[in-house]
């Protein structure tokens, strides 16, 4: 096996391991899953940027409900609630996020926030990934 200058590093980790190949994309049988956030993607703020004031964007969730009818899996992930602040003050928005969804007409799988759901989603200021797109690219 050729190893790049770096890999003696880990070397003896990866001699360890049994290593299979990964698939970029899931198969087209496999259900695709599509991690969706959910301020300022699907709604948006005027002056303030509180949670009871947003407004949806039905054009940008009409997409994300097609993409739910051609049979992605939607997981509105947000970090509503997770950060440190509001960790500490003990607030979470989960039973709120779920119904404002249902209210605004989204379809989906399932909602994770900043501190409930399946996959926590951490506060942060950049997604750098080589699967990430912006609402307007969909």
């Amino acid at each position: 096996m050729n190893y790049h200058p770096e890999a003696s590093q880990y070397k003896e980790l990866v001699d360890k391991m049994n290593f299979h190949e990964s698939k970029r994309l899931s198969d087209e049988d496999d259900q695709r899953v599509a991690l969706v956030d959910i301020d300022e993607t699907i709604c948006f703020y005027g002056e303030k940027r509180r949670y009871d004031l947003a407004e949806p964007n039905q054009e940008y969730i009409a997409k994300i409900n097609k993409m739910y009818d051609e049979g992605w899996k939607i997981v509105y992930w947000t970090a509503r609630g997770g950060s440190p602040k509001s960790v500490a003050e003990g607030r979470c928005y989960y039973d709120f996020t779920l119904k404002q969804l249902e209210s605004w007409g989204c379809k989906f799988h399932e909602l994770c926030t900043g501190t409930k759901g399946k996959y926590i989603k951490p506060p942060y200021d950049l997604v750098i990934d080589d699967k990430a797109k912006r609402i307007e690219e969909i």
